[in-house]
């Protein structure tokens, strides 16, 4: 129909996420998606869970640019009866040639986070060369959508992502993106912990944590040219010793606060989780994530072989992490203390290069630029020592991905609040029962992956 056409689903939730009630799509299922031809407007055809029939909700941009409801219409008795009725009333509400449609909230703004407020000179390597390079307007497209409805507590959240806080930052907007998708309600406390979310009347309560470079190590971040990779023996002494040391750090600092988070008025009674990732260099994400469960638990996993061949897994205490001179005990979840965390949520995928990826799928960017994502996944195989490789090209209707995907729940065998794992449905769950970590994997679940990220550029 003129003036209406088909968009992806990954390019309506882009733009629609972070405005979109979480209890909708347990009312409804979302069919189809359309938007008039420059996207000032909306659509879907929605199939009423209740009635079984039929409707349609149309959004447009508010005064700070955030898609809402505008128009729906329900009851329709057939799916091809709703379409052709929402490309009817797209095509009517395009022609008005409005692109604001008021909802009457003032004083609300939204977040800019690319236009510089920082000298140049301060500002982080990672905001530089996404400024630079047009590699990066994928991520910057659906960062620019989300930042519509993002709350900036403190303030300081757009001066904290342009300078040294980038990659902190950057993890925040992970997490939020990531419990949007996975359909929570999500608010920002103030001033701690970083999220509250809530389903169905539970609660639990999320504070972000980053392990950063040491003072005197350079900042992590994308680099021009070939990355630095650090060969197999080191990463091994690493994670003996350092990476352990490294995450210890980090959540004993949040657990050792002078005003304990669990104490907080609004947090007592409710599961408090910290979630960790590490950013102490370019690329330790990719190599680090194994020194994090067994310094949570104490615990290292030894895997041999029996007589048929079949894979035998035996679990060997750790008592403690030692690296140059420094040593601290193992199991972070025994500490005194502890038991106030409920469990500690790590992805090594929050990075940069994660909203390029969704940003490309969902159709932000250049034209002439190339993903291509290669990493390691677990192997269902019960007899399967190792993970298994994958490799896939990042295309818009071509291969598919969540900002869930490589998310795991590590909980605290002793907490006093547990988590309901019902509450973050689409993530991998790991517990400690019988002296040995258990774990429940979606099908597919990335534990490490790198992106390779090109320009393809005329040769003529």
């Amino acid at each position: 129909m003129r003036n209406v056409k088909p968009i992806s689903r990954e390019r309506f939730s882009a733009f629609v996420s972070w405005t979109r009630s979480p209890i909708a799509l347990d009312f409804g299922t979302e069919l189809d998606w359309y938007a008039d031809t420059n996207e000032r407007v909306l659509g879907a055809v929605v199939l009423d869970h209740t009635d079984r029939d039929f409707g349609y909700v149309i959004l447009g941009r508010d005064e700070v640019g955030r898609f809402r409801a505008i128009d729906q219409r329900v009851s329709f008795p057939n799916e091809g009866m709703a379409r052709s009725r929402l490309k009817q009333a797209l095509r009517q509400w395009s022609e008005t040639g409005k692109s604001v449609f008021p909802q009457g909230d003032p004083g609300y703004r939204g977040v800019d986070l690319f236009t510089p407020i920082v000298a140049e000179e301060k500002q982080h390597p990672s905001f530089k060369l996404m400024g630079r390079h047009l590699n990066w307007t994928p991520a910057i497209g659906i960062l620019s959508e989300m930042m519509k409805s993002f709350v900036d507590v403190d303030g300081n959240f757009v001066e904290q992502f342009q300078s040294t806080g980038f990659d902190s930052r950057i993890w925040e907007l992970y997490l939020y993106a990531y419990l949007v998708e996975d359909g929570l309600f999500v608010e920002r406390p103030k001033p701690a912990p970083d999220f509250m979310v809530s389903r169905y009347g539970q609660q639990v309560f999320i504070e972000a944590v980053t392990v950063n470079p040491t003072d005197g190590e350079p900042l992590p971040g994308p680099k021009e040219g070939a990355p630095e990779m650090r060969g197999p023996e080191e990463i091994k002494e690493l994670l003996k010793g350092k990476m352990p040391i490294k995450f210890g750090s980090a959540l004993y600092s949040k657990l050792s606060r002078k005003k304990p988070y669990w104490e907080l008025p609004e947090v007592v009674g409710y599961p408090l989780v910290f979630a960790i990732a590490d950013f102490h260099e370019s690329q330790s994400m990719t190599w680090s994530s194994s020194a994090l469960f067994e310094y949570l638990y104490g615990v290292t996993h030894e895997f041999t072989r029996d007589e048929d061949g079949r894979l035998v897994i035996s679990a060997l205490k750790i008592e403690q992490h030692e690296h140059e001179g420094k040593k601290i005990p193992s199991g972070f979840f025994y500490l005194p203390g502890a038991e106030n965390v409920s469990a500690v949520l790590f992805s090594s995928s929050g990075t940069i290069s994660k909203f390029n990826r969704m940003g490309r799928l969902a159709g932000f960017g250049v034209s002439n630029l190339k993903l291509i994502r290669h990493g390691v996944c677990h192997d269902h195989d019960p007899n399967a020592a190792l993970p298994r490789p994958f490799v896939v090209e990042i295309e818009p209707g071509k291969c598919t991905e969540t900002w869930g995907e490589g998310l795991s729940l590590f909980h605290n065998p002793n907490a006093r609040f547990p988590v309901p794992e019902a509450m973050f449905p689409s993530i991998a769950h790991h517990k400690f029962i019988d002296g040995r970590i258990r774990s429940i994997l979606p099908e597919f679940h990335p534990y490490t992956s790198m992106t390779l990220n090109l320009l393809i550029k005329d040769e003529q």
